[in-house]
């Protein structure tokens, strides 16, 4: 593999991640996805394209806003790193990690596979920064999924009982955390962390999606209980779920894939 276009590969995959920054940002103050310049998240100034770099712009100016000098968020590096790696992933591993045999899904399943990994990231994103779960990306995730797996159906590459077992498996997910939910009055579960979960179930269908449910409660509560060893959490405080979700979700697709 050509190390230049790998690398090139890694920014395309990092710019994307510096777009899913302002546009998780812009979701959250209600602003327009995509009209308007980019302004400083402290002095609230334009940016002028030299800023806005990935991961160059925060090295080269030590993690600091070029208008007022003030420290900017470690989120942003963070984002395009691991969008930068997940675009590096689909390019070395991704066009067979999940193959089909047949034509033309060898070429539509790599793409669903960045899609869908695009569409957790930005809502792990969304949740680990702001604890929000963003439902227009959840909306545009579960359209993704059954149109992308509905489409598998109608070639006969994909069987129907298996979609309606990816159904049912959204649905008994989205009902388990609905139920934790309500009997907790939302101390115990956010109100966007079902809809995640049957975004989660979906996609991982059948036993995978209990495997990775389960797989989101144990990282849960080791991150939970790390923090509060640390005296970085009180018990009373929360965390977000949805970024446990995700990851317990692409744990479990890396797991039953090898």
């Amino acid at each position: 593999m050509n190390i230049f276009l790998v690398i090139v590969i890694f920014f395309l995959g990092a710019s994307v991640g510096s777009f899913v920054n302002v546009l998780v940002s812009r979701s959250i103050a209600g602003s327009d996805w995509l009209r308007g310049r980019s302004q400083c998240e402290r002095c609230g100034k334009p940016l002028a394209w030299y800023d806005m770099i990935p991961l160059l712009s925060f090295a080269i100016y030590r993690g600091k806003s070029r208008c007022c000098k003030r420290s900017l968020s470690m989120a942003h590096p963070i984002v395009e790193g691991l969008f930068g790696m997940l675009f590096v992933w689909w390019l070395l591993v991704g066009f067979i990690f999940f193959q089909l045999a047949t034509a033309p899904w060898t070429i539509v399943q790599p793409i669903f596979w960045l899609g869908i990994g695009i569409l957790l990231l930005m809502i792990m994103v969304a949740d680990a920064t702001y604890g929000v779960i963003l439902m227009p990306f959840i909306y545009i995730s579960i359209i993704w999924i059954y149109g992308y797996r509905f489409a598998l159906a109608i070639s006969g590459t994909y069987q129907w009982t298996d979609l309606g077992i990816t159904l049912l498996s959204g649905v008994l997910s989205f009902g388990f955390l609905q139920a934790l939910h309500v009997i907790t009055k939302g101390r115990g579960m956010g109100d966007g962390d079902p809809y995640l979960a049957f975004v989660t179930g979906s996609l991982l269908s059948g036993i995978a999606a209990f495997w990775g449910m389960l797989s989101a409660f144990i990282l849960g509560a080791v991150w939970g209980i790390g923090l509060i060893l640390l005296s970085l959490k009180k018990m009373s405080q929360t965390i977000p779920f949805g970024p446990f979700l995700v990851i317990g979700c692409l744990i479990t697709l890396l797991v039953i894939r090898f």
